[in-house]
């Protein structure tokens, strides 16, 4: 099936963050297969019309069921606790994961922050399903996707957008207020991601 506005998508992306390296592969999705957005504020859409949150946004442009289970306000651990029934209700193939943006905000240690991240991931493997990671910024003058996600990525080999959500909120049209986008800038999250999903070989064009 064919990306709605492909190029449109791909034009974005690649003015914010240019070509990079392919990402590991994920298997191809099937058009009933379901996919888990899990998370906290920036997956609930916090800033934003429901349907502008970024999962509503995802699903119109790669045509599969995309279920919202961003939580806000929560931390890691909590979401730890959580993933697991989700999980066993929804039954997804793929797991777009996206949390501790709270943790820093409350100065919880990086050490638990990839300790439950590792746990989230080992949990949806052991059972089949694939993982993209989502890197968060920590907070700070110059924004960028905190350098833990990317070392969790690499061990597990998995795919990451490691900038796209540092880069939003790094422009002042883009986001809600300081830690959330807006609609606009939760465009742009899907756009990426719907172009990583693409090349890591998820979605075929």
């Amino acid at each position: 099936m064919n990306l709605p506005h492909l190029f449109y998508i791909y034009l974005i992306i690649f003015l914010l963050i240019g070509c990079t390296a392919s990402p590991p592969p994920l298997k191809i999705l099937a058009e009933d297969d379901v996919i888990l957005a899990f998370g906290d504020s920036l997956t609930y859409g916090t800033g934003a019309q429901p349907e502008a949150s970024y999962p509503s946004l995802l699903e119109n442009q790669i045509q599969r069921r995309v279920i919202n289970a961003g939580v806000p306000g929560e931390r890691s651990g909590q979401g730890l606790a959580r993933l697991p029934g989700l999980l066993k209700k929804h039954q997804p193939k793929l797991l777009l994961l996206c949390h501790g943006g709270n943790d820093f905000l409350q100065h919880n240690s990086d050490q638990q922050v990839v300790k439950n991240l590792r746990a989230m991931i080992q949990l949806a493997q052991q059972q089949g399903i694939e993982v993209v990671l989502i890197a968060v910024p920590k907070p700070g003058f110059f924004l960028s996707g905190a350098d833990l996600y990317h070392d969790v990525a690499s061990e597990f080999k998995i795919p990451i957008q490691q900038d796209i959500i540092s880069q939003v909120l790094s422009k002042p049209h883009l986001k809600s207020d300081q830690i959330h986008p807006n609609a606009e800038g939760y465009q742009q999250l899907a756009a990426a991601l719907a172009v990583l999903l693409s090349k890591a070989g998820a979605i075929k064009e």
